[in-house]
């Protein structure tokens, strides 16, 4: 009976530490899963504002951070776009997109071009589709996520978030699940 109590406050003593330890690791997982999962930090208001007047905001970390560097550093030539931003917006959106860039296993490799759709896994996860579906006006182009993943505009690229375009030939129904 002697040793208990001495057990107890030893243990007392290790419990803080080991409930920090698992409170960071759970931290670590999160961000991690979060990584694969899509975006949990919302859009940065100055990003969305800027970058969606032309295109959807596209989710930091769809592409590995100096994917993004080279675009925010070039954004006089923006694929043949002058998008041109002040000094101080190019400097908040670039440290944003730097801080939450992609870091996960299918972003690790800077696409062709540092396009979103030329990438591995964007080419894996769309390999089902006939190509010509990109040029349909009810899709417009492969970088126009909207056209099928209904919740693209908030991030969200989930199967069950997909629909068939309105006006698009049915023709390309074939592979499609919705």
């Amino acid at each position: 009976m002697k040793n208990k109590p001495l057990a107890l406050f030893k243990y007392a003593r290790v419990a803080p530490k080991c409930i920090a330890i698992l409170i960071w690791a759970s931290l670590s997982l999160g961000s991690a899963w979060a990584d694969s999962k899509g975006p949990v930090v919302p859009p940065l208001p100055k990003y969305q504002t800027e970058c969606a007047a032309c295109h959807i905001a596209y989710p930091a970390g769809m592409l590995p951070a100096p994917s993004w560097k080279r675009l925010m550093g070039s954004l006089d030539k923006h694929y043949g776009t002058d998008a041109s931003l002040d000094e101080a917006s190019v400097r908040e959106i670039s440290q944003w997109l730097q801080v939450n860039a992609g870091t996960y296993k299918r972003v690790r490799e800077d696409p062709p071009q540092d396009r979103i759709t030329t990438s591995a896994w964007f080419v894996r996860k769309h390999d089902e589709l006939d190509p010509a579906i990109w040029k349909q006006a009810a899709v417009k182009s492969a970088s126009n996520c909207i056209a099928c993943h209904t919740r693209a505009d908030k991030g969200s690229f989930s199967e069950r978030d997909i629909a068939f375009p309105k006006g698009l030939d049915a023709r390309f129904r074939r592979n499609w699940s919705d």
